[in-house]
């Protein structure tokens, strides 16, 4: 790449990533038809907006008011923070319908300036006080399926790297039975630093994180995103629904199919939810049109 190539690329990448600085300014929510009538939604601006839901798979959801929004904390870019409802969201605040037709190559050279960016992030003070490093996301720049866990733990914190520790570990054995490789997937999390402890992650610290995942999304382009855990689940789509109910069908996040289940770590204080977990890894493959059962034979 030349230094001009560089130069573009660079600029490029910030003007993208400060759109999504302001991508609450752009959510729009939707609701599923109540039997009584409904209460239109509002977007940011104050502009009513029809109340419109195409769901993948049909599942009662309850009917919920618009969210309300809370401003972000004095100094960052004039975005908005949508409060979590019951119901997931369904779209990004830039919406994509088709597939990029970037190169590999390309993506990776984005997702390596959005990296850098990472690695000098202030945001969160707690947590780039007690950081090793920056944890931003490792494996295919253009992979089919992306997977989105909570945050780094103390593995990863030290390896920089997300899932290297023991739920890692049980991921990769889920990633062999499903007949791929760990290169194969691209692999993220809400966070990009560690949570002293290993606490859950903060609504404040999601939302100044938010960014960087959303470039991710966006570069990666992934037909299919795997929410591993609450955490995962309730950050991306906005949603207060428990993981169990969420699990079973399909969510829409731009142009991806989402599917939800339970965090390897759950797995591991819960070995019976493997079979959970197989379960939606059948449904997500068979909807790529592969039969996982008939690997087992």
């Amino acid at each position: 790449m030349t230094d001009q190539e560089q130069q573009w690329a660079q600029r490029a990448v910030r003007q993208f990533m400060e759109s999504w600085q302001r991508s609450g300014l752009s959510h729009i929510k939707h609701i599923e038809p109540a039997p009584v009538a409904p209460t239109p939604s509002v977007n940011v601006v104050g502009t009513p907006v029809p109340e419109t839901k195409t769901p993948l798979q049909t599942r009662p959801v309850e009917a919920v008011s618009p969210p309300e929004r809370m401003p972000v904390s004095v100094g960052e870019p004039a975005a908005e923070i949508i409060a979590a409802t019951i119901e997931p969201r369904k779209e990004m605040s830039v919406p994509r319908t088709t597939k990029s037709k970037l190169s590999k190559a390309d993506r990776q050279a984005q997702l390596d300036i959005v990296a850098e960016e990472v690695s000098q992030c202030q945001k969160c003070p707690e947590l780039a006080s007690t950081r090793t490093q920056t944890v931003f996301g490792v494996g295919n720049p253009s992979a089919k399926i992306m997977f989105i866990g909570e945050a780094p733990g103390a593995d990863e914190d030290k390896q920089g790297e997300p899932f290297v520790g023991r739920a890692g570990k049980l991921l990769d054995k889920i990633i062999e039975a499903c007949q791929m490789k760990r290169s194969e997937i691209y692999i993220a999390n809400i966070l990009r630093c560690r949570p002293p402890g290993n606490r859950n992650p903060t609504d404040q610290e999601a939302a100044n994180c938010r960014g960087f995942l959303d470039s991710q999304i966006e570069i990666v382009d992934p037909d299919y995103i795997v929410c591993w855990g609450s955490v995962a689940a309730k950050n991306l789509l906005h949603s207060e629904m428990p993981i169990g109910k969420m699990r079973g069908q399909f969510y829409e996040y731009g142009r991806a199919k989402v599917v939800c289940t339970y965090h390897p770590s759950y797995l591991l204080r819960n070995p019976s939810a493997k079979k959970n977990v197989w379960d939606d890894m059948i449904f997500l493959f068979q909807d790529m049109g592969i039969d996982l059962k008939a690997t087992q034979n």
